[in-house]
């Protein structure tokens, strides 16, 4: 492929489109809020690491100190819970999020790129069939792949049939009315 930029010859030696990853397949999907979770969690776990260096320093240096033992526990409790469980609240929340999802074709497999707790992407790959629909809607799940929530946004996937695919919505629907009768037999005793 050869492309003209102001009168200089460019030679594009790329052979895969744009969307295409040699080792996960062709992109699917990719979510809108990839950097603005990575952006809180980030600057959740920066604030937690200034809490454990800084608040010491500033009990030891000011003097600061309660009488009452139950005002100081309260007051080091509040300091622990935003030092500790907001940055574990917010990893809980935001480890399903799909940031990327890829498609192979030949095998059926799906590339979830996800971020793990150090802030570092994770690769999960399950086949279509380990797709699992939650019988209730759930606030932080799309589905389950395997036993792994994921978060996808259905109207960011550029091709409906992707998402489609991806959840087993184009699978026929097979109604056994045997199973159904024996079922409400059973209710009924």
């Amino acid at each position: 492929q050869v492309t003209s930029f102001q009168g200089v010859a460019v030679r594009s030696l790329c052979t895969s489109s744009p969307h295409e990853h040699p080792e996960h397949g062709r992109l699917v999907y990719k979510g809108n809020l990839a950097k603005v979770v990575l952006g809180v969690r980030f600057f959740s776990y920066s604030t937690s690491i200034f809490n454990l260096f800084m608040v010491p320093y500033i009990m030891l240096k000011t003097g600061i100190g309660f009488e009452s033992l139950f005002i100081q526990a309260a007051f080091y409790g509040l300091i622990g819970f935003f030092t500790f469980v907001t940055p574990v609240t917010l990893h809980v929340l935001t480890k399903g999020y799909v940031i990327r999802l890829y498609y192979k074709d030949e095998m059926d497999t799906y590339t979830a790129i996800t971020y793990n707790a150090i802030l570092a992407e994770k690769a999960t790959v399950f086949h279509q069939k380990d797709v699992k629909i939650p019988d209730l809607t759930k606030m932080f799940t799309t589905f389950y792949a395997k036993t792994k929530s994921m978060l996808v946004n259905p109207t960011l996937f550029p091709n409906p049939q992707d998402y489609n695919h991806l959840m087993g919505y184009d699978k026929s629907f097979y109604f056994n009315l045997e199973n159904l009768e024996e079922e409400k037999e059973a209710d009924e005793r």
